[in-house]
């Protein structure tokens, strides 16, 4: 008889995972979602809501600076074309246009060959004057 550690049987690896157990639990949790789903009463959801406005939106007049420094007006609310102005013009339109309107933004559209120093005069000139919600507009890339 042999006494020690070399007695004991020893312990093969086990490198196998018996899945099947999961299988049926993964079953058994699918077939309990199939038949609650159709029972759950989905929450009905109170939105809030406003009255429509009658007034359509009110575009913003398009101040354009040309490549040679001339400056162009455009209402779209008005007609589609534009029209030349001298800077005493534009600023005596632009108070008409707010006093009327004043929530009437104005954007500032200039061309890609105009100094940066021109449109910085052109937005001086309307914050000097009161001129409210000035922008820029851009074109975006594709």
């Amino acid at each position: 008889m042999k006494t020690g550690i070399n007695t004991r049987k020893q312990r093969r690896l086990m490198n196998d995972i018996n899945v099947v157990p999961y299988i049926d639990v993964m079953l058994v949790l699918l077939v309990i979602f199939m038949i609650t789903a159709p029972l759950m009463n989905p929450g009905v959801i109170d939105l809030p809501s406003i009255t429509s406005s009658s007034l359509p939106p009110i575009r913003p007049i398009e101040l354009t600076i040309k490549k040679n420094g001339m400056l162009s007006i455009v209402d779209r609310n008005v007609s589609k074309a534009g029209r030349t102005v001298i800077r005493d013009e534009l600023i005596k339109y632009l108070k008409q246009k707010q006093n009327n309107n004043p929530v009437q933004a104005v954007v500032i559209s200039a061309d890609q060959n105009v100094r940066y120093g021109k449109v910085l005069e052109v937005m001086d000139l309307l914050q000097q004057n009161q001129v409210q919600r000035v922008g820029l507009l851009v074109v975006p890339k594709e």
